[in-house]
């Protein structure tokens, strides 16, 4: 992984100290940590990606339904398996 940019240093302290001074306030930080976690996300499946053989069709879409978080995705196991 890389390492951290200044604006996402930046970002993650100011989830950290809304955390820590409003434990009752989740609203003030959900979509900061929310837009965080995505972050982190793109970045691991990218370097994942890059370690790939190209994928099929087939392939690239039970991923994508995945990452959709959609009904399909039971499909998508039953046709994996």
């Amino acid at each position: 992984m890389s390492a951290l940019t200044p604006e996402r240093r930046r970002q993650r302290a100011r989830v950290a100290a809304l955390r820590r001074h409003h434990p009752d306030r989740p609203d003030l930080y959900e979509d900061d940590q929310r837009t965080l976690k995505a972050d982190s996300a793109e970045r691991y499946i990218r370097e994942l990606v890059d370690t790939f053989p190209p994928l099929t069709d087939d392939q690239r879409t039970r991923l994508a339904l995945l990452l959709r978080g959609s009904p399909a995705q039971e499909e998508a196991r039953d046709v994996a398996s």
